[in-house]
């Protein structure tokens, strides 16, 4: 792909032009990507290794999920708990890990992973920080109430949305993780509200510019001091 890997493209490595706000909300809301492989193949795929070098950008920001290596094709056998663990650290789903049992929300954990990268801009694992793992530094930064260290220079509006979102995808228990279909659902949401911010702004913006020229006009009318 001609823009290399999210990682990359976080990072600045590509070029050292860090992804836009604008930019990253788009490659989060195309997890339909996911979603096909959990609700559109038949039988389900679950890909075993979501992560951010694993999606990959063209020249627009429009995304590719790669490296299907480690895919597996969910709930064909009644014993699907003999399933290899597979994955990378960071990303692999704690449950799995510890039981064997392979199942879709174990992508949505791994994405869930990838949302909170796309909107902190921090690696998964930094034994710099309080908390090494993303997760667990997330989630200790809001009970700190410090969570203005959590997102970058940016306009926050719809980002605590795409944080709490991403937060219920890391949940330990698969069972109360969103699906795939409701994660596309909840994105779809929060650019929705970033697209209704943008369109408001213009608007204030005419307006003022609206109202500048109206002051500047009057200042030369007749009878004006």
């Amino acid at each position: 792909m001609a823009n290399g890997d999210l990682r990359e493209n976080m990072s600045g490595k590509r070029g050292g032009n860090l992804l836009t706000w604008k930019n990253r909300m788009q490659i989060a809301v195309e997890t339909r990507q996911h979603k096909y492989l959990h609700n559109g193949c038949r039988p389900p795929m679950v890909h075993r290794d979501v992560k951010t070098t694993n999606i990959l950008l063209n020249e627009r920001s429009g995304t590719k999920l790669a490296d299907f290596g480690l895919q597996d094709l969910s709930q064909l056998m009644v014993n699907a708990n003999l399933t290899v663990v597979a994955g990378t650290p960071g990303y692999l789903d704690p449950e799995y890990y510890r039981t064997n049992w392979l199942r879709e929300k174990s992508d949505v954990y791994s994405f869930g992973v990838v949302l909170l990268e796309i909107v902190t801009n921090q690696p998964v694992i930094a034994k710099t920080r309080e908390r090494p793992h993303i997760n667990e530094w997330v989630g200790f930064m809001l009970t700190k109430g410090d969570s203005n260290k959590l997102m970058g220079d940016y306009d926050t509006n719809g980002a605590w949305k795409i944080v709490e979102l991403a937060m219920g995808c890391v949940n330990p228990s698969s069972n109360q993780r969103p699906t795939m279909a409701q994660v596309v659902m909840e994105l779809n949401e929060c650019v929705a509200l970033e697209i209704a911010r943008r369109q408001g702004s213009q608007e204030m913006y005419s307006m003022s510019s609206v109202d500048c020229s109206l002051t500047s006009a009057s200042e030369f009318a007749p009878g004006a001091r």
